[in-house]
C-alpha cells in the first residue's frame, strides 16, 4: 500500500506495529467523544471556492517566535515515540529540519533533550511540571544548554487521563507477568518491528528524565513514576519560576477556555497552544478547532496563537489559518508516519500537508497564508 494520505500512514502504521503502541498513539480517553470532535468539527468547515485569481506566486512561510517556517506546520510533542521507530524522535528532528519546521520534544520521548539536539537542530522542548523542582531546574538547565529555542509548557496533564484502549491492550493495568507475555509475543508476531526497534532502537528509556529514575528501567517503569510525581498543584503564579530559569519564549500549551488564553497573556507567555492533548486528558470539551476562534479574537493580539488537535490534511490546517491559528502542530500524523516507515514517511508526509495546503490556498484565492482570514470560509 502507497500512502496518499494522512490516514494511509495511519494504516500503514496499525499493521506494522505491535497492538499495543499502535493503540496507544492512536487513542483517546474514556469514550473518546472529544478525540472524534476534534476530526469531525474539521471537516463540517466548508472553505469559500474562488476562481479566476493570479495564483503564480504562493508564501507558505511564517515568522514566529524568531523563527521562519517554511510552512505553518510543527511537530507536536508525543510521548516514547522511540517505541514506534528506531530512536523515533531523532527521526522526527530529521525530517522537520528537512521540510524546514520545528520539531517539538516530549518530556517522555525516549531519547534525550542532547541526543535530538546533536541533530544540529535543537528542538522545541515541551515541560511537564514535576514535583521535585530542584530536578526541574536542572532539566530547564540541559534545555538552554542544548539550545532548545522555545519551551512549551502543557499544563492540562496534572494526572494522566484513563485511556481505556491502553487497558484492553494490556498496554497498562496488566501484571509484570502479563505485561511480559503480552510484548513477547508483540515482538515475535512484528519481527520488523522488533528487528528496527531492538537491533538499531536500544536503549528504550525515557532519556531526558532517566537518571531521575531510580527503580527499574523499561519504559512502563518510566511511566508509572512519572504519574506518580506530576504536579497537580501547579498555578499560574508557578509561571513566575519558570521564567526564573528560562530566558527564552514560553508557550502555554493546552489551552480551551478564554479565561485560561487572559491568563497566559498575564502570566507572561508568548505564546499559547489550542489544544485539548488530542482528545487523551478529559473527554467531553470541545474540539480545539472550536476553541480557536474565541481565544483568537481574545488575545491573538497579545501572543501567538496556534492550534493542535484533528489537524488530518492540508486543507485542514488552512480551516484553523483562517480562524486565527498562526501555525498548527501535528502529533498523531508524525506518529503514524514515523510508525509506518521512519525519516522518510515523516518527510513525505508533510509534504502531502504541504501539497494540499497549496491546493487549498490557490482554490480559495488566499495567495499568503499570513493573510489568511474568515473569508476564506463559507458561512452560508
Amino acid at each position: 500500500m502507497r500512502a496518499a494520505s494522512v490516514s494511509d500512514y495511519r494504516e500503514l502504521a496499525r499493521r506494522r506495529l505491535p497492538n499495543i503502541f499502535f493503540e496507544y498513539i492512536d487513542g483517546g480517553s474514556y469514550a473518546e467523544e472529544t478525540l472524534r470532535r476534534n476530526v469531525a468539527d474539521l471537516e463540517a468547515i466548508a472553505l469559500r471556492q474562488r476562481v479566476m485569481r493570479d495564483m503564480t506566486q504562493l508564501n507558505m512561510a511564517v515568522e514566529t517566535l524568531g523563527q521562519t517556517l517554511k510552512m505553518p506546520v510543527g511537530l507536536s510533542p508525543v510521548g516514547m515515540a522511540g517505541m514506534y521507530g528506531h530512536r523515533g524522535e531523532v527521526q522526527a528532528s530529521r525530517a522537520a529540519t528537512a521540510t524546514g519546521v520545528p520539531f517539538c520534544l516530549s518530556t517522555v520521548g525516549v531519547c534525550s533533550i542532547e541526543e535530538v539536539a546533536a541533530t544540529g537542530t535543537p528542538p522545541w522542548f515541551q515541560l511537564y511540571m514535576l514535583k521535585d523542582r530542584g530536578y526541574m531546574k536542572d532539566l530547564l538547565g540541559r534545555a538552554k544548554a542544548a539550545g532548545c529555542p522555545v519551551l512549551v509548557f502543557t499544563v492540562d496533564l496534572p494526572l494522566p487521563g484513563s485511556r481505556y484502549r491502553d487497558i484492553r491492550s494490556g498496554f497498562t493495568g496488566a501484571t509484570p507477568l502479563q505485561a511480559m507475555m503480552t510484548q513477547a509475543w508483540e515482538g515475535i508476531t512484528h519481527p520488523a518491528w522488533t528487528w528496527d526497534l531492538f537491533v538499531h532502537g536500544r536503549p528504550h528509556t525515557l532519556g531526558t528524565v532517566q537518571d531521575a529514575v531510580k527503580e527499574g528501567r523499561r519504559v512502563t517503569d518510566f511511566l508509572a513514576w512519572i504519574s506518580r510525581n506530576f504536579d497537580r498543584s501547579v498555578t499560574w503564579k508557578d509561571m513566575d519560576w519558570v521564567r526564573e530559569n528560562w530566558d527564552g519564549p514560553i508557550v502555554i500549551k493546552g489551552v480551551l477556555d478564554v479565561e485560561d488564553a487572559r491568563d497566559a497573556v498575564k502570566a507572561g507567555a508568548q505564546g499559547l497552544v489550542v489544544s485539548n492533548h488530542g482528545g487523551r486528558q478529559l473527554d467531553g470539551v470541545k474540539s480545539s478547532i472550536s476553541a480557536l476562534p474565541r481565544i483568537a479574537d481574545a488575545v491573538g493580539g497579545d501572543l501567538e496563537v496556534y492550534m493542535d488537535g484533528g489537524i488530518r490534511s492540508g486543507l485542514d490546517v488552512l480551516k484553523a489559518l483562517a480562524l486565527g491559528a498562526r501555525a498548527c502542530f501535528v502529533g498523531r500524523p508524525w506518529a503514524w508516519a514515523l510508525g509506518a516507515g521512519g525519516q522518510k514517511a515523516i518527510e513525505k508526509m508533510l509534504g502531502t500537508l504541504r501539497a494540499e495546503l497549496a491546493v487549498a490556498m490557490i482554490l480559495t484565492g488566499c495567495a499568503d497564508v499570513t493573510t489568511a482570514g474568515k473569508a476564506l470560509l463559507d458561512r452560508d
